[in-house]
Parts: structure tokens; sequence; C-alpha cells
């Protein structure tokens, strides 16, 4: 059996609640719970963290064991150069998620520091990007 690790960073766990008129109304529950049914043969492991060096150390565990990691670092991936070393650290192929578009938000959002460590990003597809981050992993 295949095991993924989705890996979400700061204010993910208020998805569903927060900002619905851009982040939607489905939680993170909901969602995984969607996913497992979906791909029953996949493993799928969830960790959300609003610290950034918690983030690090479940990189830094979860890029060794599973076959693949999708990271939502949240705003950590437009700041954190010690999240993307900690991408790079691990072998495990990752794939990055954003709800929203980030190239149609502020200026500032429009680079992320972690899409190099990654196979690819996806972004502006909502919770469907993790569904189709999933699908890129398996292929």
């Amino acid at each position: 059996m295949k095991k993924i690790e989705i890996i979400n960073g700061p204010n993910l766990n208020l998805t569903g609640r927060r900002e619905p008129e851009v982040y939607g109304t489905t939680t993170m529950e909901q969602l995984l719970s969607q996913l497992r049914e979906a791909f029953p043969d996949v493993e799928i492991g969830y960790y959300q963290s609003n610290v950034e060096g918690e983030l690090i150390d479940h990189i830094q565990h979860a890029g060794f064991s599973a076959d693949g990691l999708i990271v939502n670092l949240g705003g950590y991936s437009h700041t954190s150069v010690a999240l993307r070393d900690a991408l790079l650290a691990v072998p495990a192929p990752k794939v990055e998620v954003h709800l929203s578009n980030i190239f149609a938000r502020e200026d500032y959002r429009h680079h992320s520091l972690v899409t190099s460590a990654c196979r690819g990003m996806i972004c502006g597809l909502g919770l469907q990007g993790y569904e189709l981050a999933i699908r890129s992993l398996l292929a």
C-alpha cells in the first residue's frame, strides 16, 4: 500500500470556516474522508501545524517513510528557507498545493520558496488540488 502524507501549514486548520468565499466551506476533516474513500488503496496521513519548527520536524520524519508528500505550507511558502531546506533533505517526491491562486493575490505571494524543492505545484483549484496531487504522486 502506498503512503502519502499531507502536511498543512498555518491557518489551514481553519479551512471550511476561514474566508469561505476564498477557501470554501469544506473542512479538512471532510476532505480527508473524501480522499480516503476515493483512494482506498492509499494510506493518507495528515499533519497540520501553525508552527514552522514543528512542520520541519514532521517533513524530516515523514519524508523518509512516505511514498510522497503533499505540502501546503500557507504563508510560510513565501518566507521560509528552512522549510525549503527540509523538503530538499528528504527523498520522498513532493507536490506543493495552494487552495487559492497565489498569482492572483498580493505581489509577495507570487513567489514560493518551496516550489523548487517540489516536483510541481497546483494552485487555485481549491481542495481539488489535493486530489490532483495524489493522482500525480501515484502516476
